[in-house]
């Protein structure tokens, strides 16, 4: 019986240590949901990308991919962007799909312009840049090594 009463409260004591564990985790990391303004920016490729995706300017994250769907019109990929509400962004700004390095992740990189008009909530992104796949960079790369030039 003495056992057991010492299996039981160690085993409290490790749930417990996993709770503050996942806790620190959570409030620690960025993956919160953003509270803000939508904007919305449309792009002709987005491999990689996807919800809960950061936005960031100048490297520091902002917001956040919210929604990822596709115009039936002009078949291009329309993203949803959380925006901090404390960040007003010029409505001139670039939306440019980037990657945390070589194999990391993508993000939508926000590059400010220098309009004094503000994106108002629901407003859309026009200057955006998409992305370039590693796979049609190397595809490049080698046709342009192997071409003899005839």
């Amino acid at each position: 019986m003495k056992r057991s009463a010492i299996e039981t409260v160690l085993g409290a004591v490790v749930l417990l240590v996993a709770g503050i564990f996942f806790f620190v985790a959570y409030t620690g990391s960025d993956i919160k949901p953003t509270v803000g303004y939508q904007v919305q920016a449309r792009f002709n490729a987005i491999d990689g990308l996807t919800v809960g995706s950061d936005a960031r300017v100048g490297g520091v994250k902002v917001g956040t991919v919210t929604d990822l769907t596709i115009d039936q019109v002009t078949y291009q990929a329309v993203t949803t962007l959380t925006i901090e509400s404390r960040i007003k962004l010029p409505d001139d700004t670039q939306a440019v799909i980037s990657s945390d390095g070589l194999l990391g992740g993508k993000y939508v990189r926000l590059e400010p312009g220098k309009s004094e008009q503000k994106l108002a909530d629901g407003g859309e992104l026009t200057n955006t840049k998409d992305v370039v796949s590693l796979e049609e960079l190397l595809g490049k790369v080698i046709f342009l090594v192997t071409d003899t030039g005839s």
